[in-house]
């Protein structure tokens, strides 16, 4: 039963070339308020749309004449080989977009040779997925008020085989998710956030909101500084990443204390809907950083072209959000392999186009 399901799985996705397909076929199958969690960015979705539309606005000048029967589309990013210049990005809930969840997920990019980054709030525990396959993963930290549990996520992810501690800096608090505040959006019965089930205590939502809001209100450190980090870098020997930063200052600061790199992110536009798009802001960062450290970038990229568009404007590599939760609820782990797929073939082929037979020659295009 288990083979024919996921040959059927297949079979239904041999229509859907592109994110946009997938998005569409996501949303015909997900519970319309896991639609709305996934799907939607901060008050008046500005954000959201900036980051696409700063992707399109970038032209790229390619070479021509150039030898491009066989590209070479391999990376390193901290010690860390990639086929393709993308890692998938920390996801929440993922088992409101198929019952494997996070499984389905860190199978799919084992099998993509890419690694995957756990959120804190993973509906499978940061353990059980390390535990499901042996490629290389990263784990996302959101640091709570009580430090005891920060600290404890962290000595648990390192304990775990984690290769990398990602600090998410842009959440002080939650950005306003109305249609979650709408949906009074909460995890059904049966899905818990398992990082932190250990650490839960009985209370009351708050009236009028979403479960998360009131989880962020009550456990998310809005003292957080750069003090902090210094903290952190104590507890772990793992390199540590900020995710959040969208200033040349605050990046430059951040290799300054010791970070290992910056993932250049306004959290897919679910945060401050006025922050700058991730397109405009990444060049800065880049060059603030100069080479020091590692640099990613998130939000709205959809096409090979934007990977491209990436690497021309500094950084390093690329991580993969929502298309993947399109991928997760269309076909599970066969739908997260489709579309992590999709995205190395069209990165391949948009190199060829611009004439780029490895990555150091996409410097000089944008």
């Amino acid at each position: 039963m288990f083979i024919c399901i996921h040959l059927w799985q297949i079979a239904a996705m041999d229509d859907l070339h592109t994110v946009a397909d997938f998005r569409k076929a996501a949303r015909r199958k997900l519970d319309p308020v896991a639609w709305d969690y996934f799907a939607s960015g901060s008050d008046n979705q500005r954000a959201k749309r900036r980051n696409r539309a700063a992707w399109d606005e970038i032209e790229l000048q390619p070479r021509v004449l150039i030898d491009v029967a066989t590209v070479d589309t391999s990376t390193t990013v901290l010690g860390l080989a990639l086929p393709w210049p993308a890692l998938v990005a920390p996801l929440a809930y993922q088992m409101l977009a198929h019952p494997q969840g996070e499984l389905a997920t860190a199978r799919a990019c084992a099998d993509a040779g890419i690694p995957m980054i756990v959120s804190t709030m993973a509906n499978v525990d940061l353990e059980t997925v390390a535990q499901a396959t042996a490629a290389p993963k990263w784990f996302q930290l959101y640091c709570h008020r009580d430090r005891g549990i920060t600290q404890d996520l962290v000595q648990r992810a390192q304990a775990a085989g984690y290769q990398a501690l990602i600090i998410t800096v842009d959440a002080p608090v939650l950005g306003r998710r109305i249609a979650d505040e709408r949906n009074r959006f909460e995890l059904p019965p049966g899905l818990t956030r398992a990082n932190l089930a250990r650490y839960e205590k009985p209370g009351a939502n708050a009236a009028g909101g979403s479960h998360l809001s009131d989880l962020f209100r009550t456990r998310q450190d809005a003292s957080l500084t750069w003090r902090d980090i210094d903290w952190l870098r104590g507890l772990t020997s793992l390199p540590i990443l900020l995710k959040g930063v969208l200033r040349a200052d605050d990046a430059a600061r951040a290799v300054d204390a010791g970070c290992a790199g910056v993932i250049v992110s306004n959290h897919g536009g679910r945060q401050l809907d006025a922050a700058i798009a991730t397109a405009r802001a990444l060049p800065g960062v880049a060059k603030a950083v100069q080479g020091r450290a590692a640099v990613l970038v998130d939000g709205g990229i959809e096409w090979g072209a934007d990977m491209l568009r990436a690497l021309a404007l500094g950084a390093n590599a690329v991580l993969i959000g929502r298309p993947v939760l399109w991928g997760l609820a269309v076909g599970g782990q066969a739908g997260v392999s489709r579309v992590l797929g999709m995205y190395a073939e069209d990165f391949s082929r948009a190199m060829q186009l611009a004439g780029c037979t490895n990555l150091a020659d996409t410097r000089g295009l944008a």
